[in-house]
């Protein structure tokens, strides 16, 4: 009969032997490594990239000219149209600038009136009776100047009609100079007509300062800051409020060089911000950098947003899948399965049990696949595990996907 301590002993060497019996079998058909099959299918290409919501420009809003705060009519948080007034100065020194432009711009009219319709027709006037005076006056002359010849004149007579010529020639030189003066060409009309000039655009003067005193918003947008109040005198310079302009929603990301020849202005994106990430909203590419930013090998791409959604605040993080291509059929394989050296891409692939290295020619990749174009087989056996050798016996198991 075998003793209590025998039979533990056996029991335990029986166990030990066992263990060995199973370490040993495991050692011979290696670890257990995650595998996948390489698959031939469908395929999208897409670019998946981080990028941030651009911050909607900010308009500063002041005052042109100097003058005291009568109303403000806005709120900081309240939504303004383009045009809309936001602040009154007072106007009421600028009202009575305006009418004294409007009185002499009318005094300004009104004398190149006289000078078209009065001051040039007794110009007129007064050239023809100097014209007939200066004929009378000839007449005269000569008809003296033959009595004289015939001594009936004396000379002191005849003097005196040359003197009397001799004005009436200055006269109708004067009445003429007058009458160029008046004409539309002349030196008075073109004074008057300066005059008028200078008192209209003195009137539009006074009128544009008027207009400034109703301070409006140059473009649709919500209000962030209010730094005025009524009564406050306000200068050129001065903010007095802060728009944040309600213009399209936009995206901009940094997108690696080597995806360049995959973006074309117009593809359409799906995006979708950290905060909210199952709530999607579509996205245009409209610019590429003609540059590229040299410290981080990546060109900034910006997107339209063309139904934005009301989540999106500026700067916040977002991700933007972009879709670049599709192929019918590609074999492809998880990205994590391919190992890069340099410009080699390789896979480890489990054949008859037995962990073989494969180069391989890939295509394009999407954010978790690559396409293999070469070096492979759809339903080869692919080791995800990472640390295996070439030649090394293993045992797989499929990894979950």
């Amino acid at each position: 009969m075998i003793s209590r301590k025998t039979f533990v002993f056996l029991v335990f060497v029986l166990l030990a032997a066992g263990a060995g019996a199973v370490a040993l079998t495991r050692k011979v058909q290696g670890p257990i490594v995650d595998v996948v099959r390489a698959q031939a299918g469908p395929f999208e290409h897409s670019i998946v990239v981080s990028g941030r919501v651009q911050a909607p420009n900010r308009i500063e809003i002041g005052s042109v000219i100097t003058g005291r705060v009568e109303k403000v009519l806005v709120e900081e948080g309240a939504a303004v149209n383009a045009g809309q007034p936001l602040i009154l100065l007072e106007t009421r020194e600028l009202k009575a600038a305006l009418e004294q432009a409007r009185a002499a711009e009318s005094a300004a009219q009104a004398r190149v009136a006289s000078v078209r319709e009065l001051s040039l027709p007794q110009s007129n006037d007064a050239v023809m009776q100097a014209e007939a005076q200066l004929r009378f006056a000839e007449q005269e002359y000569r008809r003296n100047r033959e009595l004289r010849g015939q001594g009936f004149v004396s000379e002191a007579r005849l003097q005196d009609l040359e003197r009397l010529l001799a004005v009436a020639r200055s006269q109708l030189e004067a009445a003429r100079t007058q009458a160029r003066a008046q004409d539309t060409r002349g030196v008075t009309a073109r004074e008057a007509v300066v005059r008028e000039r200078e008192a209209r655009a003195a009137r539009e003067l006074a009128e544009s300062k008027l207009a400034q005193t109703i301070i409006r918003a140059s473009l649709p947008g919500t209000v962030l800051m209010r730094a005025v109040e009524p009564g406050d005198i306000v200068s050129p310079g001065k903010r007095l409020l802060t728009v944040n302009s309600s213009s399209e929603t936009r995206l901009t990301a940094q997108i690696d060089e080597k995806n360049l020849p995959y973006l074309k202005p117009g593809q359409e994106a799906l995006a979708s911000s950290e905060a909210f990430p199952d709530r999607n909203f579509k996205a245009v590419l409209y610019y590429i950098s003609p540059g590229v930013d040299t410290t981080r090998g990546s060109v900034e791409a910006r997107f339209r947003v063309p139904e934005p959604p009301a989540y999106l605040r500026a700067d916040m993080t977002v991700s933007i899948d972009i879709g670049v291509g599709r192929k019918n059929s590609a074999l492809t394989v998880p990205a994590e399965a391919v190992r890069e050296a340099g410009n080699t891409r390789a896979v480890q692939v489990v054949r008859d049990g037995i962990v073989r290295n494969a180069k391989v020619e890939t295509g394009i990749r999407t954010g978790s696949r690559y396409e293999i174009l070469s070096g492979l087989a759809e339903g080869d056996t692919v080791v995800l595990t990472r640390g295996m050798e070439d030649g090394a016996r293993v045992r797989t198991q499929e990894a979950r996907r």
